[in-house]
């Protein structure tokens, strides 16, 4: 009986992929089990196929009982995201299929890998002074990649796209769901194009239509943003004082190990805050940002900053402008100029490399589409993935309240939508979702928080005035001492509150601090004074050291307190 079930179960099971299909590769990433790893050989240019590259993948298997026989394939933006890190990520959202994560060529898990840190390193070089030039730094990446046998023209959208499609048919899918999210949703768009009966279903997170110019809109749409935030004035305010006036702010430099000293100008922090914004949880505290910011508070600079260091090592930037160049710069008129240094750092780049304007021709998609799109997204708004998508055929939109850039990272709700659709694309009711609970609320603007997080050591002070009051508690209570036991406890319980205040905002919204503190810390900085009156008084009736300590310790944290942290 129990053979019989078995081959009944592995009768009816949908087929796994062929092993002359399965990768064999291990992973350089950690992933779930049921997931292997390897590589799609592949021409580097299709119209000049001798030299062949590798396209990084990884598969992972279900094992659910009633696995479905198409499975998703995923692809990061960029350009030049990596992919299968995500795979755990991805697996736990589609339980009963196959997922398929595909790197970008020429991104980090494949291989050449098109690293460019010259790049990197100028780009964050725009903040020093002088600035650093991008196009000469970037022309010594090309060099060294040229001497490798790189050809740049072979890193665009329409490779990448036809590298999809040649892995569906190594792997002997029949067909399956396209996932793609910000600049791979151009590649999903055309892997639906160019291979119409292996795509079942398509989601586009983020998406970036063909024929947006993106370039010349950037500006425009941080501007809107910042209306939607309702503080578009307070953010032109900013921006002007910043101008006028730079801001000195020490960064730490990721590629070289160290801090330097950098100029920030209002279009700079407008660069950074275009970018920063992807995050939900940014958008969430931008408004108390940039209210404070246009008041002059600097101290908030530094996260800003150090922001820009870290996101130069998630792209491969060699991949990203060879992407750019090709696919989108030449597509945008550049008439009005930008304020974003990143804007005008990719036209220097292209304008140095001279790579060919690729075809913007897109035939149409049959298989049905559902975009997703954040209501606070700066890069790919809903003013233009809405439009784009009510336009296709089998499109479906539909604009998420509170998120930003790569919706399905940031909400559960998202998530459960985008599996509902790929279950049933054609009858899944997109029902909207409540907007996530990530505004702080009132917040008191100060550095002091990103700096301790930074390292810990700034926080000492508090650290000994929680074990001070502790222990003069414990104590005085012990010797009948009413004054002091009454300023222990006044101090136990302003530590208490202040951070059980500060792990509530963290649990709601970490990015807040960077920006300051719950303002009811204020007020309860009033208890901390009533411990060190009551202390000081203590100390009139027995002038003995334990009293004379913690005196001196009550006096030194409140002068910590409200000189540095308020």
């Amino acid at each position: 009986m129990i053979i019989r079930v078995v081959l009944a179960l592995a009768l009816s099971a949908p087929p796994v992929m062929t092993p002359a299909g399965a990768p064999q590769s291990p992973c350089p990433v950690p992933v779930p089990a049921r997931t292997s790893c390897g590589f799609l050989e592949v021409p580097e240019r299709r119209d000049a196929p001798e030299r062949k590259i590798k396209v990084g993948y990884a598969v992972h298997l279900s094992a659910a009982a009633g696995r479905k026989a198409d499975p998703v394939v995923y692809m990061s933006g960029g350009p030049g995201s990596a992919s299968m890190q995500l795979m755990g990520f991805l697996s736990q959202m589609f339980p009963d299929r196959d997922v398929v994560t595909v790197e970008q060529r020429g991104s980090r898990y494949s291989q050449p890998v098109l690293a460019c840190p010259e790049t990197a390193q100028a780009l964050l070089g725009r903040l020093r002074q002088p600035p650093a030039d991008v196009a000469a730094a970037a022309n010594r990446c090309r060099e060294r990649l040229t001497e490798q046998g790189v050809d740049l023209r072979g890193y665009n959208t329409k490779e990448i796209a036809a590298d999809v499609v040649a892995l569906r048919q190594k792997l002997g899918y029949a067909s399956w769901n396209l996932f793609g999210v910000s600049y791979s949703t151009r590649v999903m768009m055309d892997v639906a194009a160019a291979d119409p009966e292996g795509v079942r279903s398509v989601v586009l997170d983020s998406y970036l239509p063909a024929g947006v110019a993106w370039y010349d809109d950037a500006d425009r749409n941080l501007g809107d943003t910042m209306a939607l935030l309702g503080v578009r004035e307070r953010y032109e305010t900013m921006l002007a004082r910043l101008n006028r006036t730079p801001a000195l702010v020490p960064v730490l430099d990721p590629l070289a190990g160290r801090e330097f000293t950098a100029r920030m100008s209002g279009d700079d922090v407008a660069t950074i805050l275009a970018e920063a914004l992807h995050e939900a949880e940014v958008a969430a505290v931008v408004p108390v940002m940039v209210s404070a910011l246009a008041e002059g508070h600097d101290e908030l600079l530094r996260p800003l900053a150090d922001a820009v260091g870290e996101g130069l090592t998630s792209h491969e930037f060699g991949l990203y402008h060879a992407v750019q160049c090709q696919d989108e710069v030449p597509f945008n008129t550049f008439g009005r100029g930008s304020r974003l240094f990143t804007v005008n750092a990719d036209k220097a780049v292209c304008d140095a490399w001279r790579l060919p304007k690729s075809s913007a021709a897109v035939s149409a998609v049959q298989a049905p589409v559902y975009v997703l799109a954040g209501q606070y997204d700066p890069t790919t708004p809903p003013r233009t993935a809405g439009p784009a998508a009510e336009s296709l055929p089998g499109g479906r939109f539909q604009q998420f309240a509170g998120l930003s850039h790569a919706v399905f990272l940031a909400s559960d709700c998202a998530r459960s939508r985008i599996a509902g659709f790929v279950g049933d694309p054609a009858g899944q009711s997109l029902t909207p979702c409540p907007a996530p609970e990530l505004r702080p609320g009132g917040l008191h603007v100060t550095g002091a928080p990103y700096q301790i997080s930074r390292s810990p050591w700034p926080a000492a002070p508090f650290a000994l005035y929680a074990l001070a009051s502790l222990i003069q508690l414990v104590t005085a209570a012990l010797r009948g001492r009413a004054l002091a036991a009454f300023g222990g406890l006044a101090g136990v319980a302003f530590t208490g509150v202040v951070a059980q205040s500060v792990l509530t905002l963290a649990s709601r919204n970490e990015t807040a601090l960077a920006v300051g503190v719950p303002d009811l810390v204020v007020p309860y900085s009033s208890i901390a004074a009533i411990s060190a009156i009551l202390t000081a008084a203590a100390l009139f009736h027995d002038r003995r050291w334990p009293h004379i300590a913690a005196t001196v310790i009550n006096g030194g944290f409140l002068v910590w307190w409200f000189t540095w942290v308020l």
